[in-house]
């Protein structure tokens, strides 16, 4: 059933009726000549202007972009409240594979759509873009963070985001075993491509042993010559979560990692990744929980990311940056002792923390 745009009506129910939604603004936009198709998404500006990355991706049609535009874009109001940023959240995606369509002149085309929203909504890289494309972009969008240091940004943002994701490791340690090291431990990351590679080095230098997959033979094949010790690869996820003996899983590919299949299967006892949107649907976090699996919630573990694209439009300093994703090791504990003392799952504990902020934000503000 279609409404009378012809969008899927269930894509309109979730925009204005569900609580997934709630979105204040989606932009659909279109440059034929380039052959851009591209969706905006900003959920909520209680806090700020709305700031996430624009992921390029071949989705298989325009209602499951607009869909995941949504989560993507309510996913980064969570985060960016989490990691006490002025900001709101938002999201964009651009429909097909960069592969094969992304050019200058559609990144330009994107730029000048992101320009027209006035500076309600803030662009950085995600899945399928990368420093050079926000480069191209900024030409047109001065609301334009992920840049090159040539062009006055912070660069490959990848680098905070391991690092906040090992800081959450070690936090969930500490709650789970009462040691934040993680020498001798075994932790198996499902991707080790932007994020992925730069958080098996942390946990190499400290120590761990690493077991990695990834649908690209040529990341594994680099992860495993930069580390010819302690690392190991499998098959597939499906191999890598029911390796035996693993203490942590961390999901750093694409969503939906925690699922009706999956959990049943983990033989982690924490679960702490790189990855947005890592519970399939609602219900998962507390499947992890009957199961005794702590679960650090994705959108504070990883905001790393959006730590150092932020600090972009204040004059970058990587020193101020890297001490702010520190603090999600303190941040990730608060949630695990809001989440025991509320009797609920850490990912609802975070839930509840961060709709508190942007409450308060929107009151303070009159809205």
């Amino acid at each position: 059933m279609t409404d009378v745009t012809g969008a899927p009506a269930d894509v309109l129910h979730t925009l204005f009726h569900s609580d997934q939604g709630g979105h204040e603004q989606v932009v659909l936009c279109q440059d034929r000549a380039s052959g851009l198709k591209a969706v905006i998404a900003i959920h909520n500006t209680a806090l700020g202007p709305a700031l996430g990355g624009t992921r390029f991706y071949p989705y298989a049609n325009e209602a499951e972009a607009v869909a995941d535009a949504l989560n993507l874009a309510r996913g980064m109001s969570y985060k960016n409240a989490m990691a006490g940023l002025d900001h709101g959240g938002g999201k964009a995606v651009i429909i097909g594979d960069p592969e094969k369509i992304k050019t200058e002149e559609l990144l330009l085309a994107y730029g000048r759509f992101v320009a027209s929203l006035g500076g309600r909504y803030v662009t950085a890289c995600d899945v399928g873009t990368y420093v050079a494309d926000m480069d191209v972009v900024a030409r047109e969008c001065r609301w334009t963070t992920g840049r090159s240091p040539e062009n006055g940004g912070a660069g490959d943002s990848s680098v905070l985001t391991a690092f906040g994701v090992y800081q959450g490791m070690r936090a969930s340690a500490q709650h789970l075993w009462g040691d934040p090291s993680l020498r001798g431990r075994r932790v198996g990351i499902a991707g080790v491509g932007k994020v992925g590679h730069h958080l098996v080095k942390h946990l190499r230098d400290e120590g761990a042993e690493v077991v990695i997959t990834d649908v690209r033979e040529e990341a594994v094949g680099r992860i495993l010559a930069a580390h010819p010790e302690g690392v190991t690869a499998v098959a597939d996820t499906a191999t890598l979560i029911r390796v035996d003996g693993l203490d942590i899983y961390a999901p750093c590919a694409l969503g939906g990692a925690l699922n009706d299949d999956t959990v049943p299967a983990l033989t982690a006892r924490i679960v702490c990744g790189a990855a947005n949107n890592q519970l399939a649907h609602p219900g998962v976090e507390k499947d992890l929980a009957d199961r005794g699996i702590l679960y650090a919630p994705d959108y504070v573990v990883n905001a790393g990311g959006v730590i150092q694209v932020a600090d972009e439009l204040h004059g970058f300093d990587f020193d101020r940056c890297k001490a702010k994703a520190a603090k999600i090791f303190d941040t990730t504990l608060a949630i695990f002792a809001r989440a025991k003392e509320d009797g609920i799952p850490p990912a609802a504990a975070a839930d509840r923390i961060a709709e508190q902020r942007m409450h308060e934000a929107a009151a303070g503000r009159g809205r």
